[in-house]
């Protein structure tokens, strides 16, 4: 697969795998950032990323990013669509801070991940009813107890 991909600063690596079984490749950080206790930082990313029709880039965390820093992605995963790849269209990872202290991100840190997804758009069929049994909702499978 080849993307397109712009980035701000030229002297930062591209996003690269770090191992010949990464499944997700590694986003660095444009500039250094601290962020406050229970805040949210936007963190550039330094690329512009064209995702290719029938595909999302994922945006997570980086595994360490919670226990080294004490940081995470505040919306969990970032989508980001086919469209956003605008010329100011710079990635940007939302990182909280769920410590007590301040947290810094160093320029040319890796700060996330991004995979590309394979989808499929939904077309609808509205029906009147729906068949089969109700599973009961979260834990049904008996793997949450309280």
């Amino acid at each position: 697969m080849i993307i397109d991909i712009k980035r701000i600063d030229p002297s930062l690596p591209l996003p690269r795998h770090e191992t010949p079984g990464s499944v997700a490749f590694d986003l660095f950080a444009r500039e250094s950032a601290t962020i406050a206790p229970g805040e949210i930082g936007l963190v550039p990313a330094n690329v512009i990323v064209c995702t290719p029709p029938g595909y999302l880039l994922l945006l997570a965390a980086r595994s360490s990013l919670p226990r080294k820093k004490g940081l995470m992605l505040a919306n969990s995963v970032g989508i980001i669509d086919q469209d956003y790849c605008g010329p100011e269209d710079e990635l940007k990872i939302q990182l909280w801070n769920f410590t007590k202290h301040p947290a810094t991100v160093e320029r040319g840190e890796r700060i996330g991940q991004g995979m590309f997804v394979r989808i499929e758009r939904a077309e609808w069929n509205e029906v009147e009813t729906i068949t089969g049994p109700s599973r009961g909702g979260i834990g049904s499978t008996g793997g949450y107890t309280r």
